[in-house]
């Protein structure tokens, strides 16, 4: 990852092909050595294409992906779980509160 994005860097600096020579210095720069099997690869899979579409082309294989966060998970288990779910929670929430109070101090003190 570190390689494409000093490829992309360098690529948005002007230099529309970017050496290995050219990565590395940005790389080391701050402090990464580059390793050279894995900076020929990502110049040998990039060389010759443009990079705004394979961006744009990855920006659509990414919009069919999945990304929920289960948040629907969470109102089916209350449903479920009728009058009990909210007695857990109060409970859950005395014991967050005595925890705290256990530390001496509060989260905006």
């Amino acid at each position: 990852m570190k390689y494409l994005a000093a490829y992309l860097l360098l690529a948005l600096a002007g230099n529309e092909t970017p050496s290995a020579a050219d990565i590395k210095s940005v790389l080391s720069s701050v402090g990464i050595d580059a390793e050279g099997d894995r900076l020929d690869k990502v110049i040998a899979e990039l060389e010759g294409k443009n990079l705004q579409e394979l961006i744009s082309e990855g920006s659509t294989k990414l919009a069919s992906v999945p990304s929920g966060g289960g948040g629907a998970a969470a109102p089916a288990a209350a449903a479920a779980g009728g009058a009990a779910a909210p007695a857990e929670e109060k409970k859950e929430e005395k014991e967050e509160e005595e925890s705290d109070e256990d530390m001496g101090f509060g989260l905006f003190d």
